[in-house]
């Protein structure tokens, strides 16, 4: 019994410490008062049923249209992306639509397409997002707020809508970004999520840009990697004013493609926190352990874990200014074990990785 007896004491002193870390959390600072010219670049592959909302989200942007550089870079799209966005911009002079057809130094696919655009950007400041994102009206101002003088990356929320699956994959994401965020602020560089980040421009430059990187699938945790390297300063957001809201996968198969792509990237990741979540995947391996605990400790530890868990999403949701019926923040817990189980195999399955329909047979290059 003393093995059991400290995992879980360590596992749920833990558990404890960062729900109490949120709690006394930083909010993001308060918007900036100047309007400086930014950025915005979007790549773009076979986004035809999802940009324009995306589109749609940045023409409500609390920020004046003429201070705005919005760039959308086609990567050969085999859709109606091309057509939808040409249509949508036609007669918004702050967007302009790029076709990528070439490759700049050793980029590759959507690393590549944010090459371009950064090449072609105008602003001091660089706003990355994804085309199947819709951004808070107050995203820019905010982003700007947490990057004075020295900060070269910062990181905003997301989470996902839809029905209970797309619901769950948005608490995925809201509970992974916020255990992140709290160890960023503790001082730890972690990571960056590139389909809510502002990169300065010198941040960048200082790096070369990604013409200058290895190829990498999770191209936004090299770049920070790289920019951190160079003494630039981070700040990682969990605040309603920054959040993005991502269309979910719509199927497990799809889900389970992102998620492999994900994993084939966390051997960049920093020790805090792939062991944090190597170390909260073992949960359920030693709570059912064959003979290990009694009956009745399985389930009170099984509570107890619902229990924090669940506390820990509500001040996340608060945070973010949005609401969670909390049948679906419990039923969270039965997802995250079966999903991580699914995600583990998948993962370990000698298939290629699957990337806005490219096939890759490694995540680096």
């Amino acid at each position: 019994m003393l093995f059991p007896a400290i995992f879980f004491g360590v596992f749920f002193g833990l558990f404890v410490v960062f729900l109490l870390l949120a709690v006394r959390a930083r909010r993001a600072p308060w918007p900036i008062e100047e309007r400086p010219r930014v950025s915005i670049l979007i790549a773009a592959r076979n986004e035809a049923a999802n940009i324009e909302r995306c589109l749609t989200s940045l023409t409500q942007l609390n920020y004046p249209p003429e201070q705005l550089e919005i760039l959308i870079g086609d990567d050969a799209s085999t859709d109606d992306t091309v057509a939808v966005v040409a249509r949508f911009i036609a007669d918004k002079p702050q967007f302009k639509l790029l076709l990528i057809r070439h490759r700049l130094g050793t980029a590759r696919g959507k690393s590549n397409v944010l090459a371009h655009l950064s090449r072609a950007a105008t602003a001091d400041y660089f706003l990355i997002t994804d085309a199947d994102m819709a951004l808070s009206p107050d995203w820019v101002q905010t982003m700007l707020a947490a990057a004075p003088e020295g900060v070269g990356v910062v990181t905003g929320v997301t989470t996902a809508e839809g029905g209970l699956f797309g619901r769950m994959q948005g608490l995925d994401w809201l509970f992974g970004l916020n255990v992140i965020r709290l160890l960023t602020d503790l001082g730890w560089p972690i990571t960056a999520v590139g389909n809510n980040m502002l990169v300065t421009r010198a941040a960048y430059e200082s790096i070369g840009g990604y013409e200058a990187l290895a190829f990498s699938i999770t191209e936004d945790l090299q770049l920070f990697e790289y920019i951190v390297a160079q003494g630039w300063g981070f700040r990682n957001l969990v605040d309603g004013r920054v959040l993005g809201v991502s269309v979910p996968q719509p199927t497990v198969h799809c889900l389970l493609h992102q998620r492999k792509r994900w994993m084939k990237g966390t051997g960049r990741l920093p020790w805090q926190l792939s062991g944090l979540f190597g170390f909260y995947g073992l949960f359920y391996m030693v709570l059912f352990w064959p003979g290990l605990l009694p009956p009745l400790y399985v389930a009170s530890l099984f509570a107890a874990k619902v229990v924090i868990q669940t506390l820990f999403l509500f001040l996340t949701l608060r945070q973010v200014n949005r609401r969670e019926s909390l049948h679906v923040l419990v039923l969270y817990e039965f997802y995250l074990a079966i999903m991580s189980i699914a995600v583990i195999g998948y993962t370990l399955l000698p298939v290629k990785i699957q990337w806005k329909e490219r096939r890759y047979r490694w995540a680096e290059g």
